[in-house]
């Protein structure tokens, strides 16, 4: 907009409001809550918005209502493409309401994410969704007195109650143990595990170890990697895994892109998978059905639990209670031609 001196000014909401032949409370419906209006109404009033080039103040419509529409995620990477799908479909149910998302990465590191969440607090946020169930006692004592909606996702606490508010994902642990029996049921005797050296990994070769001890196998050789575990990494910890234990025939990765990265280890040395060596993974990522061969992994339904955790936390703002505190979307093994 031009004003009387020829210089650009701000479109306000009146503007917009006169623009569309609404009134400012159906303008301010339209920025903080447009499910509440009719859909013809709101698309004459965001025609009017994009018309006038409005930016609303979103500042001072939390400040009046008391809510941000603002939710916060800690994620403890973004180099590795597991975690997008999960982010993706909780900002797009997110938006589905009028909330953004507000991300950030906590390195693999307590302290980070704790410095993380202290920030997110600070700014108001509506809610917050966690990765993992390992979050300091002194963190989670500061989540439960600050009130707000918490959806920690990516594994399930032990007890099968949530530590701190609400909490969907899966049995890290469990994952492991279904990976023993299925390369042992496919005839594996000498195991082997490569993955990161962080809380969710360590459950699943908890997982894996006990498992493969309760069918008689008592040896499981692992490779621990410091976050973030890369795919270049993976061919040397396979060699390892072989100088320690020459016998080797199973290995179950902690996710496809290492276990990608141990079927090229096995092309450049010409070791026949599954015949010599069977690879497991973790994730069902497009890479497994684009490696040769094919990749067996276990599936878990990323998607969903960030959908499921939108809803969770929606359903806390609106004042109503979830269905469940604690939602375990469990995992299933995608057997290809790599076991």
């Amino acid at each position: 907009m031009t004003n009387a001196t020829g210089s650009i000014s701000r479109a306000r909401m009146s503007d917009v409001a006169q623009a569309a032949g609404v009134s400012l409370v159906t303008v301010s419906r339209a920025v903080n809550a447009p499910d509440k209006l009719a859909p013809e109404t709101l698309a004459v009033v965001r025609a009017a918005i994009e018309r006038l080039g409005y930016v609303p103040n979103l500042t001072a419509g939390s400040l009046a209502s008391s809510r941000s529409r603002i939710v916060a995620a800690v994620v403890p990477t973004i180099s590795n493409p597991v975690f997008s799908e999960t982010i993706e479909a909780l900002t797009q149910t997110l938006a589905e309401s009028g909330h953004q998302l507000l991300l950030g990465q906590s390195a693999y590191r307590g302290a980070e994410e704790a410095a993380l969440v202290d920030a997110f607090l600070g700014r108001r946020v509506d809610g917050l969704v966690l990765t993992g169930c390992n979050q300091s006692p002194a963190l989670i004592v500061r989540l439960k007195r600050a009130g707000l909606p918490v959806v920690q996702t990516w594994d399930l606490p032990d007890n099968g109650a949530a530590l701190v508010d609400m909490v969907v994902g899966f049995s890290n642990r469990d994952a492991g143990r279904l990976a023993a029996r299925h390369l042992i049921e496919r005839g594996c005797r000498s195991l082997g595990f490569i993955g990161a050296e962080e809380d969710r990994s360590r459950r699943r070769l908890d997982g894996f170890k006990a498992e493969a001890a309760k069918l008689g196998v008592r040896t499981v050789a692992a490779e621990l990697i410091r976050p973030p575990a890369q795919m270049d990494q993976a061919g040397a910890r396979l060699q390892q895994l072989v100088a320690r234990q020459p016998d080797l025939d199973g290995v179950f990765c902690n996710n496809d892109l290492l276990a990608a990265a141990v079927l090229f280890e096995c092309h450049r040395v010409r070791c026949p998978v599954p015949r010599k060596l069977a690879v497991l993974g973790f994730g069902d990522q497009p890479v497994a059905r684009a490696a040769t061969p094919q990749l067996s992994t276990i599936r878990i339904r990323r998607a969903e639990m960030g959908e499921r955790a939108g809803q969770m936390l929606l359903t806390r703002l609106a004042g109503e209670a979830p269905e469940a505190q604690c939602i375990d979307l469990g995992f299933e093994i995608v057997a290809r031609d790599s076991t």
